[in-house]
């Protein structure tokens, strides 16, 4: 028998943390799978519970430097709650490292570049003090980037070196020689002055801690998604028991209990009518906006909205078996089981670190043993090769680059949920789009009014004036063309609400009718004339409404979910980049093919439920393709979660955003090519970055090791390690910020 258990995951910091978690759960016999998502610091793990136990699992964790407990959804705290928390401490962490690291940094730069320094703890004049305050000024932001060295030694002593295990050396190896240098001003040796590096260490920490901070800012916070699900479903729920009503909370609510639910009210749970007639908005399960009409054995879903009738249904499916509840642990599922992507830092990192301690070592060894130079120069020539090394600007090389990418992006009115959003976008080879209000407008407009007797805008002002009555979406279209049109409205008598086929009113003395096929049938209207037409009108995927007086048809009047102004071209514009572009509905196959031929979509697949949405994607992915899926509807939640990349239209849906990894803030999905243009310059930026990050360091390390002393010429210059350590990183931020000119294509 198979277990799956959540665990809470404390101390990762980088995909590096991820996989060497991953790796000791999967190294436990019995444990079929170990999965850790970084996000949101939890591991799922598959096992046999009759062979491996829970305490097995978090001591392997625990062994690997990390800790791990088993997740209580009951007691834990919130993802977002872990989230601000851990932002808050961060953004404070970089407050008290700043406010000791800028006088620091002016103290020991000032009396070079001629500022203004107290003669007490001036350089020149009282050296021991001057460096006394630089330590006195650098151990409490060591104390505030602690977690650096817990992190990055822990790594390192399990020979999975991390970012964190770059910092941690080379600031540890500037602070040792540092306090070396402290020791030998007060034997009156005073020219070490110009061999402290305390400066290095406070900036170094306090800009990696910076970057940190962005970093934690950056993640997405998935578990929202979850809340905005949850307030969906219905309260309470009215049963029937013996022809007596009574309210009773949602949870009482028993398979095969008789539910009334009266005009305006949520479906409480899933089940099929009993009895009644009405029309229910499924739009928040289906994502379609025209309401269903519902009559006896028609299903319908708890949390969907009815209209103006009342219903007698039968609970088919209650609790964790409704769909809503099925979509929020497909939403779960997918936020657990999405693999974090690694960031191409600590990808070095594991490589450089390595090479970098090697270097220093037989740099020692070459020297002290080889040329008999004494161990104080051995040691110095040693350290000045991790100092040159010291990864200032390969800290901020991503997060510079993506704090600008995204900035970029928020300017346009795209936003990204996290950074790894952004190394991920422009591989997409696969977008799929969902239809009613991302490649649709999302809300019927009249399309054409067609007449057979009298003028045309004196039966749309009659029809319309009747229709002002009705709440229906497709009323309401009618109501907006004739407003448009500035037409005026008549007054009408006698209106009436024909449940399930239209509307019945009368306008100066004469009786309309306005409904679908079924009533003019009922009425015995001849709609041959109309035939054509309308046979046009629904293959285009519009929808009919017809209109009759003394069972005579007097006009039809068509309406549809119009494209938006933008999605031909957008979608031509995919193709044209090499994406396949596949259109994703709940709607019927008819008007979904209609829609994918006006906007030139080949490959359709309709008449999908959003559990099935979820699995269409899984099954595209199965093909080896990189899916991105864009919708604006509840029901597209579980397939922007289980997407390679989520794309919400920001018009739509709280849920869709929340469940999205990128946001359009317009409804205009033409922006869907410049989020993958930024994202492709912002993954060329930080390449770029991380080469001049690099470039300085690996040009200075042979000076460091003293291959020019080697020939009569000097060693590495502490102000030259510092310059190169300095430069690297203003390249590295103007390289980012040559991210804000940069036309978009």
């Amino acid at each position: 028998m198979e277990k799956e258990e959540v665990f809470v995951i404390d101390g990762m910091t980088c995909a590096a943390c991820a996989l060497t978690v991953e790796n000791a759960v999967n190294k436990i016999d019995h444990v079929d799978s170990a999965v850790v998502n970084l996000t949101t610091e939890k591991m799922t793990v598959r096992y046999n519970p009759d062979l491996v136990s829970e305490a097995e699992i978090e001591k392997a964790v625990v062994d690997a430097g990390y800790g791990a407990c088993v997740f209580d959804p009951t007691t834990a705290k919130s993802q977002s709650e872990r989230q601000s928390e851990a932002t808050h401490n961060m953004w404070h962490k970089f407050l008290w490292s700043a406010a000791f690291a800028i006088p620091l940094l002016y103290l020991s730069m000032g009396s070079m570049m001629g500022l203004w320094v107290p003669k007490v703890i001036s350089m020149s004049e009282h050296p021991l003090i001057f460096a006394l305050v630089q330590l006195a000024l650098t151990l409490p932001v060591m104390y505030f980037g602690r977690r650096f060295y817990v992190n990055g030694f822990r790594a390192l002593l399990k020979a999975h070196p991390n970012m964190d295990s770059l910092v941690a050396l080379a600031t540890s190896a500037a602070f040792l020689y540092s306090l070396y240098s402290t020791y030998h001003i007060i034997l009156g040796h005073v020219h070490h002055v110009h061999m402290l590096y305390f400066e290095s260490v406070a900036v170094i920490l306090t800009l990696i801690t910076l970057g940190k901070y962005f970093e934690t800012l950056s993640k997405g916070r998935t578990s929202d998604a979850i809340q905005k699900l949850l307030t969906l479903s219905a309260k309470e729920a009215t049963l029937i028991r013996d022809g007596v009503e009574q309210t009773i909370p949602i949870d009482q609510v028993q398979v095969g209990d008789l539910i009334l639910v009266k005009p305006g009210e949520k479906i409480p749970v899933d089940g099929y009518v009993v009895s009644g007639h009405s029309a229910i908005d499924e739009s928040m399960l289906t994502g379609e906006s025209i309401p269903v009409e519902k009559i006896a054995d028609d299903k319908v879903f708890g949390a969907s909205i009815n209209g103006q009738g009342s219903l007698t249904i039968q609970a088919e499916r209650v609790g964790d078996e409704t769909l809503l509840a099925q979509i929020i642990k497909l939403v779960e599922d997918a936020q657990q089981t999405k693999a974090p992507i690694a960031k191409i830092a600590d990808r070095v990192a594991g490589v450089f670190v390595p090479v970098v301690i090697t270097i220093a070592l037989i740099t020692f060894a070459f020297w002290y043993f080889v040329m008999g130079e004494s161990f104080v120069f051995a040691l110095q020539v040693a350290i000045a090769v991790l100092v040159i090394a010291c990864p200032c600007a390969l800290g901020l090389a991503t997060p510079t680059a993506i704090m600008v990418g995204t900035g970029r992006g928020a300017e346009n009115g795209i936003l990204y949920k996290r950074g790894d959003v952004l190394e991920n976008a422009h591989h997409i080879d696969t977008m799929v789009f969902d239809k009613t209000g991302t490649i649709t407008q999302g809300k019927p407009q009249v399309v054409d009014v067609i007449t057979y007797h009298g003028d045309e805008k004196s039966l749309l002002s009659k029809v319309a004036s009747i229709e002002k009555y009705s709440e229906h979406p497709l009323s309401q279209a009618i109501v907006e063309k004739a407003v448009a049109e500035k037409l005026d409205f008549s007054e009408v008598e006698n209106f009436t609400s024909l449940t399930g086929r239209g509307l019945q009113g009368e306008v100066a003395g004469q009786t309309f009718y306005i409904g679908n096929r079924r009533l003019m049938e009922e009425l015995q209207v001849d709609l041959s004339a109309s035939e054509a037409a309308v046979l046009a009108a629904t293959q285009k995927g519009q929808t009919p409404i017809y209109i009759s007086a003394n069972q005579q048809l007097l006009g039809v009047i068509t309406v549809a979910d119009l494209l938006k102004v933008d999605s031909k071209e957008t979608v031509a514009k995919l193709q044209n980049k090499g994406i396949d572009v596949v259109l994703l509905t709940g709607d019927n196959s008819k008007t979904a093919q209609a829609i994918a031929k006006q906007a030139g979509i080949k490959t359709v697949i309709s008449e999908v439920l959003p559990d099935q949405k979820s699995q269409a994607i899984k099954d595209l992915q199965n093909q080896g393709k990189l899916v991105a899926m864009v919708g604006d509807g509840i029901n597209d939640a579980p397939a922007l979660a289980v997407a390679d990349i989520g794309i919400a239209v920001g018009s739509g849906a709280d849920i869709a955003i929340e469940s999205a990894d990128i946001i359009l803030m317009k409804p205009e999905i033409s922006d869907i090519l410049k989020a993958l243009s930024i994202s492709h310059l912002t993954i060329k930026v930080v390449k770029e970055n991380l080469f001049w990050a690099f470039i300085y360091n690996i040009l200075a390390i042979p000076v460091a090791m003293g291959v020019l002393y080697l020939f009569g010429g000097p060693l590495l210059n502490p102000m030259i390690a510092g310059l190169a350590m300095g430069f690297s990183s203003v390249s590295v931020v103007l390289n980012a910020l040559r991210l804000k000119y940069i036309k978009l294509k």
